[in-house]
């Protein structure tokens, strides 16, 4: 029973969240590392056993997560019972859709904050869907932020090259540009630093992607990298972190590649998605980090294209509850 115990929410269940668990929880592996408890709706599960080719797998519903079996080809499963499936078809928004994938994400956060569960691993939500529902987040890190009161989060994507967290990300450009301040770069150095050593990197190697093209050259295109982002770099520094000086972003992401950086600080949401998506699509994983839980996720969306086809990919989904456990594993 020491295998870590991590709440899998299913995500918005008009998307292909209940494909990429399913096709995930197939691999017996999975169950070596860790106890896998799905927070979803047994019907919309139950739906897509054919989509994904294994109408054998069998649920174990609980009430609680020291209750489940934990065991290959059964799925232990918080049954929130939210989502019927005539109000939720697949590929289609909905605020029906929105509400039970906010609630599941509540579910996780509540059992993981209260120690039922080590670590929360979400399927992807749709936006349009939980707005529509009424809530009124960007994604799954503004929304795990408020309900956990936490003040100094950032997104962290991990792939098998490349890592990366954000000074800001779902704002429009103009609002990111103007969130590059000392001390938001400072906060964020702190937990690229943090994440690190989360996942087992010691002393990590810290870059800095400039804001600016060529990180502004001198102050030629203009002048955030010495007003805001070079004194947080100086303060990390003496603080004891390795941290480069501001860098082109054109080349900054490829020296990490080649393995001159643990980590790179984007500066803003697709400065640092782009290449996480080009090297990783199937692979990488978005961590909230400075959360007081552990939560990753897959690192695509909802995929309303595909849904309830069998083609969705659990790579990704794999990749998540691999790095969660690695993060359980390091904070005990």
């Amino acid at each position: 029973m020491n295998r870590p115990l991590l709440a899998i929410t299913l995500g918005d269940p008009a998307g292909v969240g209940p494909e990429v668990i399913l096709k995930a929880l197939t691999h017996a592996e999975v169950y070596e590392q860790c106890r896998p408890l799905v927070i979803g709706d047994r019907r919309v599960l139950a739906r897509a056993l054919p989509w994904v080719g294994n109408p054998a797998l069998r649920f174990d519903v609980v009430t609680s997560p020291a209750l489940g079996q934990y065991t290959p080809n059964i799925i232990t499963l918080l049954d929130l019972n939210n989502a019927d499936p005539a109000e939720v078809a697949p590929g289609k928004v909905s605020a029906a859709a929105g509400r039970a994938a906010v609630e599941y994400v509540f579910c996780a956060c509540d059992l993981t904050t209260n120690g039922e569960t080590d670590a929360v691993v979400t399927a992807p939500l749709n936006k349009e869907a939980m707005n529509l529902a009424g809530f009124h987040f960007a994604g799954h890190t503004e929304l795990l932020t408020e309900r956990t009161g936490a003040t100094k989060v950032s997104m962290l994507l991990t792939g098998p090259k490349l890592r990366v967290v954000h000074v800001s990300t779902h704002v429009a450009l103009q609002e990111a540009i103007q969130r590059v301040t000392k001390k938001r770069v400072e906060e964020v150095i702190d937990l690229a630093y943090h994440s690190c050593v989360a996942l087992g990197i010691a002393e990590p190697r810290i870059a800095i992607a400039g804001l600016n093209p060529h990180a502004s050259e001198g102050g030629l295109f203009g002048d955030q990298e010495a007003r805001e982002v070079m004194p947080a770099v100086q303060s990390a520094r003496a603080r004891g972190f390795n941290v480069s000086d501001p860098l082109p972003g054109d080349t900054v992401f490829l020296r990490a590649v080649k393995g001159e950086f643990d980590i790179v600080v984007a500066m803003y949401h697709d400065q640092g998605h782009i290449p996480m998506k080009l090297l990783a699509f199937d692979s990488g994983v978005n961590v909230s980090i400075g959360l007081p839980i552990i939560r990753t996720s897959v690192d695509h969306g909802t995929a309303f294209d595909i849904a309830g086809t069998g083609r969705a990919r659990e790579e990704s989904m794999l990749a998540a509850i691999d790095v969660a456990v690695k993060m359980v594993l390091a904070k005990q």
